[in-house]
């Protein structure tokens, strides 16, 4: 057992990921009632919703889960002439695919982050996780104060040595091959792609606090092989999108067993941050659009309506499909069931190098 698993009093090396819209209290609770860390994403609630969660999982299960919010701005000033123009890209598009559903302007671009924050303090997961940038260093003590363990998400040595010296508990390593929205805050998207197999060992070699593996891996062999190279856990988010707790939309869990690796790209066009996906139809559509597009979190919100509207209507090329590089190899189990076949495969696997 790892001085992390010790740390957090689960059974398993194994975090469920925090994948923001993804992720319900039905999924955290059984990952978490299965000897994981269950997590819930939390990037996209209001603050009473964060309450809400929290309480629906302890009322599924007392073992210890985590919560995930995005660091972002309290408040955000578009550009409204390009909301305007993304506006308009948007509208043509839901019309030419006969989508019933249009535009708006939101009263808000997204939850504010000292509000959320502030919620997650009162709700006391095990860990709260964040992503997007560092938080303050009072916001470490408050949670440190409450009991809560710190995990930073890093996509470089800089940014892992960056929350160790902040005082996080563990810092998360997210190679290349994670589905999703990119973690990056030091460096741009595109300088930080590295491979998990390739960071892990870097970030293992420059912190002293535990490192978890994230990106690409869907089986007890690959949490293995992240255990060998420095892990002191793996987080795994696209082996849980096809689980029938998961919230992912019935269109994009039937795609998941067909995503081609070489299609699994980095894509702007649905939030405006760099997120790895599926490179489907509307990917296509707005590739030459892509770099005008306002940033996340105003062009997330712009696109809610057609995401609402494509899932309505079962059409998954339409839909940000965000998904690990080696999505094909997702399996439709209940999630405890799979913690329990993830972990039977990490264990034959480590019985054959002996």
């Amino acid at each position: 057992m790892s001085s992390f698993t010790r740390r957090l009093g689960i059974e398993h090396p194994l975090v469920q990921a925090p994948m923001a819209g993804s992720t319900t209290p039905a999924l955290a609770a059984a990952v978490s009632g299965a000897g994981g860390l269950g997590s819930l994403g939390a990037g996209y609630l209001e603050p009473q919703a964060i309450l809400d969660q929290a309480a629906q999982v302890r009322a599924a299960t007392d073992r210890p889960f985590a919560i995930n919010l995005f660091v972002l701005p309290d408040d955000f000033t578009p550009d409204m002439a390009a909301v305007e123009r993304a506006r308009g890209l948007l509208d043509a598009l839901m019309e030419r695919e006969g989508l019933d559903a249009r535009t708006a302007l939101p009263a808000r671009w997204a939850p504010r982050f000292s509000d959320q924050f502030a919620a997650l303090c009162e709700a006391r997961p095990a860990a709260a996780s964040f992503t997007f940038d560092l938080i303050s260093p009072a916001q470490v003590r408050e949670l440190k104060q409450r009991g809560i363990a710190v995990v930073g998400n890093a996509t470089s040595v800089a940014e892992a040595r960056a929350w160790a010296e902040l005082g996080a508990d563990a810092v998360c390593a997210q190679g290349a091959e994670a589905g999703g929205h990119r973690g990056s805050f030091l460096h741009a998207p595109e300088e930080a792609m590295v491979g998990l197999f390739a960071l892990l060992p870097l970030i293992a070699r420059a912190v002293e606090i535990p490192v978890i593996a994230a990106g690409g891996i869907m089986d007890g062999r690959g949490m293995l092989a992240a255990e060998v190279l420095g892990a002191a856990a793996s987080q795994l988010g696209t082996a849980f999108l096809a689980c029938p707790e998961s919230a992912a939309a019935p269109a994009w869990k039937r795609d998941l067993p067909n995503v081609e690796e070489h299609r699994v790209v980095t894509i702007r066009s649905f939030s405006g941050r760099a997120a790895r996906g599926l490179r489907n139809h509307y990917v296509v559509a707005m590739e030459a659009e892509a770099d005008r597009l306002p940033p996340y979190p105003v062009l997330n919100a712009l696109t809610a309506p057609l995401r609402r509207a494509a899932a309505q209507a079962g059409r998954g090329d339409l839909l940000s499909e965000w998904c690990g590089q080696a999505a094909a190899m997702a399996r439709t189990l209940p999630a405890a069931e799979l913690v329990a076949v993830l972990m039977d495969e990490y264990e034959t696997a480590a019985r054959a190098l002996c």
